[in-house]
Formats: structure tokens, C-alpha cells, sequence
């Protein structure tokens, strides 16, 4: 079943991986935005580089995600970050966007 293109949210997940000069990094962000095959973070104190692979856990569940863009440093878009899934990993959010919204009616 498809959900819906985007969901508006706020909780927190656990990001680590390698930062742009390589260094490793683990650090607690807040999913701002769960969309199809995607996620917006914020509160990535750490500079990342579009094409890196990082690691997002979420309850008990962990998942890899390539890095699409990252917020440059003086912008308003400070500290976010746009994540995209990869095919092969699981589904970090299907218990939350279970809970917030609710059974679907069977017809």
C-alpha cells in the first residue's frame, strides 16, 4: 500500500558514518520529514558530502541511506540533511507511520 508523499514529524534517530574529511561520527538528529524512499534530517552537527553512504537507526532498527544534500554552514538549511533509502535496506518507519495513521478502513 502506498502511503503518503510526505509526512511532517519530529523524533529522534541515531546518524553515524564518516564525515567529509573521513572522520568516523555518532551523533542523536531529529527526522523532520519522511517522504517515499526518503528523509529529511536536522541537527546534523557533522559536515557530509551528496553521495556518501550513512547509517540511521530508529527504535531497534537500523537502515543505510545515501546522502543526497547536505545544509551548508551560514544557510538556513544549517544542519539538515536529505536522505534517500537503499533498495536493499529495510523500512525504519513503518511502525511510526503505522502509529500516526491509524487502521484503513477495509471496503
Amino acid at each position: 500500500m502506498r502511503r503518503q508523499t510526505s509526512v511532517a514529524t519530529a523524533f529522534p534517530v541515531r546518524i553515524w558514518g564518516l564525515d567529509v574529511d573521513g572522520r568516523p561520527f555518532a551523533q542523536i538528529a531529529s527526522v523532520i520529514t519522511i517522504s517515499d524512499g526518503g528523509v529529511l534530517l536536522n541537527g546534523v552537527r557533522h559536515r557530509l558530502r551528496a553521495g556518501e553512504v550513512v547509517d540511521v537507526q530508529y527504535n531497534n532498527i537500523k537502515a543505510e541511506f545515501l546522502v543526497i544534500w547536505a545544509g551548508k554552514r551560514g544557510t538556513p538549511s544549517e544542519g539538515e540533511l536529505g536522505l534517500q533509502s537503499l533498495p536493499s535496506q529495510p523500512c525504519l518507519w513503518e511502525s511510526y507511520l503505522d502509529e500516526v495513521s491509524g487502521p484503513i478502513a477495509q471496503g
